[in-house]
């Protein structure tokens, strides 16, 4: 028997859910309470995690009665469901048929936990699905469960993981897995990637004589080859496959061929493996818990007790940098009918820990969390959770509802949030965010370098996020593009930035040279390439191909010390003269007037003919541009990135809107308010973000508009084409405007023979 209701809707709503409890699960009555209340204000979807400790705790004994009885009330509410697997909290049973499925650790050990709960971690790490025995039972589980629970038409869309990863080293104090099964696969990986033996031995510098001589290094993470390789594997390719299989699974078995998604509980910044992720299934979605803390070590403002205006700052632009990331890596983003964007788990309450209880969100925090991921092109939210947790380790968080009562303020917001969206849901419901100008590199090859060595990965990190900050707060959007996935439309983005570049393969090199020529611009930050893919230095401490486009060669490349005496960053001196004193480089030629803190490093380069400099530390060279075809190639000679958000300084703001103008490069908006745009044919939704402390009145362009009206029936403020457009402190508006005016004539004229 089906469950009947129409969900085609779902497909044109943008979906605004809460996952209703975590295992064990709650009276069935106070469950369909909370249903209901959610109904009451505006929400369209509830979230039901699956556990399969608990569906399955004896071979082929499955009972979904419980998830089959809220699936047919959330029906009768005319609500969808939104139904998550956890299949690393792996029934008793598995473990016993399989022995062997338990996951190695880099000890040789094996990981003997069995997760009992869903606390701690969704049960993570989990039995290892490498073990065909293992996989082949988890699968069976999968399609018995969608055979069942797919009868029901309400249930709209189908997470094969919460939380991806294994979270080996924070849940069990070892990285995973070091099995048998999982090294077969990796050393099949190694033979499809570098075809035989003999060509692995070339590129690695080692002498293998079998695949099955080859181990990762079991003592410590190591930037040997083997060690990149495998790391690469692990993250970006056993994970994977994982993901695909279930994918797969739920395919097979569901008739109504229903959206498969996974999320993460984070991205993995300055990484590739969300771009894999996001190609295992439907989509990909991400958690989302903008309280969970106040930025890095090394910001500026990172003092506790933390100042509320700065803490309000740093987790609105978190939110934003965040689903950014997330949003780049799905496929078609950025086009119409790209991937929808998931905020699979969005932060409903106070942060929970043990006795530590974080802050109750208010009102006006969930506003300015929802509309900033909104901003960045999310396609849904869905909180975490209705009613508050029952687990002692998260007790009593994270809810939108407090653990007794029927309604507060941050769930109000959230209705009120989500029915205003959805009056606009053919902008909000779909992939509409407005063009990107300039992309951001990301290359899995050179975090897996940076990571394996001392605070390379906190400084590849912290350079990215930096240089996102800085185009955010100078209103010009940006893509993150992957370099293994995304090179082939570099054209569309008239300027890339290539950040904290240390490892860069030759092959990624030559097609950053074809960019240039082709027109496009590209900004290195200082040493591109000093490191190969494989973890070998570069003779020279450039990569051969990036050096000649840039028209030079390395003269020196030394630490640079901290302003102001800092040492947020800077390792302790060994002895005498590892370090230059802080630096301030002094723009030349196209950025004569400007000036650049070096950070980090400090190169200094020798120019050949045809290469201006544009940056001087005292008469060395320490930046350069070279025309390039019908573009240009610019090398800064230290970690520009790191201003971002540590010694902060408007100059800094100033020398790279001078880069921008020297690229053609303009922001969206002119003003102090930060402006995105969501953009479907005739109708557009203007978020104006407010990053001050005083409330900010801007005149905005509205020339063309047939109708602009505030999301939320605020007054609107026009005269003859501009409109006033006024944002309270660290909040932000949103306008939505009609262009039926503009489409019309365009029509007319296309259909005369003119062009528009």
């Amino acid at each position: 028997m089906m469950t009947k209701m129409n969900t085609s809707r779902f497909h044109t709503l943008f979906p605004l859910g809460s996952h209703l409890c975590r295992e064990p699960m709650p009276a069935m009555s106070e469950l369909k309470g909370d249903m209901e209340l959610l109904k009451k204000h505006g929400f369209n979807l509830i979230k039901l995690q699956e556990n399969w400790m608990l569906d399955e705790p004896s071979e082929g004994a499955c009972n979904f009665s419980r998830y089959e009885e809220l699936i047919i009330h959330a029906a009768k509410l005319d609500l969808g469901v939104y139904l998550g697997l956890t299949c690393e909290q792996a029934p008793h049973w598995l473990y016993e048929k399989h022995p062997d499925c338990c996951m190695i650790g880099r000890d040789g050990r094996p990981i003997l936990y069995e997760a009992p709960t869903t606390l701690p971690s969704d049960g993570k790490p989990g039995p290892c699905y490498d073990h065909p025995g293992a996989m082949s039972d988890h699968l069976r589980f999968i399609s018995k469960l969608v055979e069942i629970l797919g009868r029901f038409e309400n249930v709209v869309v189908w997470n094969t993981w919460q939380e991806i990863g294994y979270w080996g080293e924070a849940v069990v104090g070892t990285s995973v897995c070091f099995c048998p099964h999982t090294l077969d696969s990796f050393r099949s990986w190694l033979a499809t990637r570098y075809g035989d033996m003999d060509a692995l031995n070339r590129a690695w510098n080692t002498r293998y004589p079998t695949w099955e001589a080859i181990l990762p290094s079991r003592a410590s993470r190591q930037s040997q080859a083997v060690d990149l390789n495998w790391q690469t594997f692990m993250d970006n390719v056993q994970i994977a496959n994982v993901l695909k299989a279930r994918a797969a699974a739920i395919r097979a078995a569901d008739p109504l061929h229903r959206p498969v998604f996974a999320h993460k509980g984070g991205p993995v910044f300055a990484s590739g493996q969300d771009w894999a992720y996001a190609r295992c299934q439907d989509f990909l979605g991400s958690s989302c818990y903008p309280a969970w803390g106040c930025g890095h070590d090394w910001d500026d403002g990172h003092q506790r007790p933390f100042v509320r205006e700065h803490a309000l700052l740093t987790e609105a632009w978190s939110v934003a940098y965040a689903f950014d990331h997330i949003r780049s890596a799905s496929p078609g983003q950025g086009h119409p009918g790209g991937a929808p964007i998931w905020a699979a788990e969005f932060q409903g309450g106070p942060i929970s820990s043990g006795l530590h209880k974080g802050r109750v969100p208010s009102a006006d925090d969930i506003r300015r969390w929802m509309l900033t991921a909104v901003g960045s092109g999310i396609t849904a939210i869905s909180f975490w959770v209705a009613r508050s947790e029952i687990m002692a380790a998260e007790q009593n968080g994270f809810s939108l509802l407090d653990s007794t009562g029927d309604a507060t303020p941050r769930l109000d917001e959230a209705g009120r949030i989500g029915r205003a969206l959805n009056i606009h849901a053919d902008l909000f419901a779909q992939s509409s965010l407005q063009p990107a100008k300039v992309g951001l590199l990301v290359s899995e090859a050179n975090y897996q370098l940076c990571t394996h060595l001392a605070q390379g990965g906190d400084h590849l990190a912290y350079s990215t996020r930096g240089w996102w900050r800085l185009l955010w707060e100078l209103n010009v959007l940006v893509d993150l593009i992957n370099v293994d996935h995304d090179l082939d439309r570099a054209g569309e983005y008239p300027m890339l930035i290539l950040p904290f570049p240390l490892a860069l393969s030759e092959a990624v090199a030559g097609k950053l040279v074809g960019y240039v020529e082709a027109g496009g611009h590209l900004i290195s930050e200082a040493a591109p390439g000093r490191i190969n893919e494989e973890g070998f230095c570069n003779r020279g401490e450039l990569s051969p191909t990036l050096a000649a486009l840039f028209g030079v060669c390395q003269r020196e490349f030394t630490m640079v010390r901290e302003p102001e005496g800092g040492t947020r960053w800077s390792p302790p001196e060994r002895t005498w003269g590892e370090y230059l004193e802080a630096t301030l480089l002094e723009g030349v030629g196209a950025l004569t007037g400007q000036r650049l803190q070096a950070n980090v490093y400090l190169q200094t380069l020798d120019c050949r003919v045809g290469t201006e400099p544009v940056l001087r530390a005292g008469d060395a060279v320490a930046g350069v541009r070279r025309k390039v075809g019908r573009g240009s190639a610019w090398l800064l000679g230290t970690y520009i990135g790191h201003n971002g958000n540590a010694y902060r300084d408007t100059a800094i703001h100033a020398a790279v809107r001078a880069l921008f103008v020297a690229c053609g490069v303009a922001p969206e908006h002119n003003g102090r308010l930060i402006v995105r745009k969501r953009v479907t044919a005739g109708k557009e939704a203007w978020l104006f973000t407010n990053p001050t402390t005083e409330r900010v009145v801007e005149p905005v362009n509205v020339a063309g508009c047939s109708q602009v009206v505030d999301l939320f029936g605020g007054e609107i403020v026009q005269v003859g084409d501009k409109v006033e457009v006024a944002v309270a402190p660290r909040d932000v508006r949103v306008l939505v405007v009609e262009r039926e005016r503009m489409v019309l004539d365009c029509s007319s004229r296309k259909s005369e023979g003119v062009s528009c």
